[in-house]
């Protein structure tokens, strides 16, 4: 297909992912943080609207299998500030949501707020990345992004809405934002505004952002390079950490959660023992609401084909 695709191309074994398709209304992404990993792949640090996305969009609908939610977004924000004129992903979700598909809106903005009308009507849960409530260092690491303040004020006018949301911890950065206290501190805040579910994972070096996440920390260097690469472990193309790390570094976000009563899980750390994963779903998807049932692929063109004439 064309712009609804299946999550993960590369068939990562690590991933532990519910079928599922993504859908990026942009590419590239405007906030610009250091440890972004699809910089890799895609050559842009603005978002840009993806060409011919709403007939490509169209296209695709005739073979979605709406038994699969659709995250949006896994390469790019669907709310980088381009969407405050451009109203993309408001138009993508004007599209799906009608049809009764299932939706998780993934993303570190505060813009989504201003779709809220959509959201609260229909099968759409949220995913929000907070990596720190240091707002200082989270100006660093994600110099475009909204404050984590800004954030958890507009998680807060979720709740009010009663549109579920989960919240990636997401990556933990040795030496940056891993101090045990500070990552209890975030489970509970976030927790205390209704999250239901916890994703975490820790930093993954490449090339190209590891080079940034240097170049930001210089001082942090020589530490970096002794855990990532004589302690590490490449797979896939990405420099871990090595497990016993991995995994103390990830106790405190799971262990409170857990004592909170939230379900948890790691993205593509291989800890998929109790401990480190308890939850339907990896990514937060099991969250998304059943407000209006999925319709037949027939009687979804049949609305999208309506919905494109009248606009």
């Amino acid at each position: 297909m064309g712009v609804l695709t299946l999550f993960d191309p590369w068939k990562n074994p690590l991933c532990t992912c519910p079928r599922k398709y993504t859908l990026n209304p942009y590419t590239g992404c405007s906030h610009r943080c250091l440890y972004c990993y699809a910089t890799a792949y895609i050559r842009s640090d603005r978002s840009k609207p993806k060409q011919d996305l709403i007939s490509r969009l169209r296209s695709d609908l005739k073979r979605i299998d709406p038994r699969y939610p659709i995250d949006m977004s896994l390469s790019s924000d669907p709310y980088p500030p381009e969407e405050r004129v451009l109203g993309l992903t408001r138009r993508v979700l004007e599209i799906l949501l009608p049809l009764g598909l299932r939706v998780q809106i993934t993303t570190k903005s505060d813009i989504y707020l201003r779709d809220i009308d959509l959201i609260s009507k229909h099968n759409v849960a949220v995913s929000a990345t907070i990596t720190t409530l240091d707002s200082s260092l989270a100006r660093k690491l994600e110099p475009h992004a909204p404050s984590p303040q800004s954030r958890l004020k507009t998680l807060e006018k979720l709740s009010e809405y009663n549109v579920p949301f989960s919240v990636r911890i997401d990556p933990i950065i040795p030496f940056l934002n891993d101090d045990a206290n500070e990552l209890r501190e975030l489970v509970r805040t976030v927790a205390s505004i209704g999250a239901k579910h916890i994703v975490t994972s820790t930093y993954k070096a490449k090339p190209d952002n590891f080079k940034r996440m240097i170049d930001a920390f210089p001082e942090l260097e020589e530490r970096w390079m002794k855990l990532y690469f004589p302690k590490g472990k490449i797979k896939r193309s990405y420099a871990y950490l090595s497990t016993e790390i991995r995994k103390k570094i990830l106790w405190p976000v799971v262990d409170e959660a857990k004592k909170l009563g939230l379900t948890y899980a790691t993205c593509r750390e291989n800890l998929v023992t109790p401990e480190y994963f308890y939850a339907p779903s990896c990514d937060g998807t099991h969250l998304i609401p059943i407000r209006s049932e999925p319709k037949s692929i027939s009687s979804q063109i049949k609305s999208l084909t309506e919905f494109l004439t009248v606009k």
